[in-house]
């Protein structure tokens, strides 16, 4: 069973820049067939915006998609893991902090993305959460990622 944080992360980091317009960042998630991405600037990590920010925190809000930045919306400083933290640690701080994703940093770098899916698929993959984690939107297998 795994153990640690980089055995069940999703490697790899869609990221925005800060200015980069909503419109940008939800083409982006759709391409990657994911609910959020990084905000980051020369690589550092400034925060998250998801798929939920840009509707409750823009869309129902009537602002225009096209000039709103990302920065504006997304969760600035977000709770963080790194590679090698325990799974539990990233469960704590999920119940902690009421997230479903954490951004994986290494040294000060964005390196991947854990998820409540990714975490119910190691702890229990017969659990009804990593059932629904594995199935993809249009009903297929997505396998590892992100919900």
């Amino acid at each position: 069973m795994a153990q640690f944080v980089r055995d069940v992360m999703t490697s790899g980091v869609a990221a925005v820049q800060p200015d980069a317009s909503l419109v940008e960042a939800a083409q982006l998630m759709r391409a990657q067939d994911i609910g959020d991405v990084l905000v980051t600037q020369d690589g550092v990590l400034l925060g998250v915006v998801t798929d939920r920010d840009i509707t409750l925190r823009a869309v129902a809000d009537g602002v225009d998609p096209l000039a709103v930045s990302c920065r504006s919306v997304c969760t600035p400083e977000p709770v963080c893991v790194a590679p090698d933290d325990d799974i539990s640690e990233a469960v704590t701080l999920m119940r902690a902090n009421a997230v479903r994703r954490l951004p994986v940093v290494e040294n000060g770098t964005p390196v991947g993305v854990v998820s409540i899916g990714d975490l119910a698929r190691a702890q229990d993959p017969d659990s009804a959460l990593a059932d629904i984690s594995r199935a993809a939107p249009d009903g297929g297998t997505m396998g590892p990622g992100r919900v």
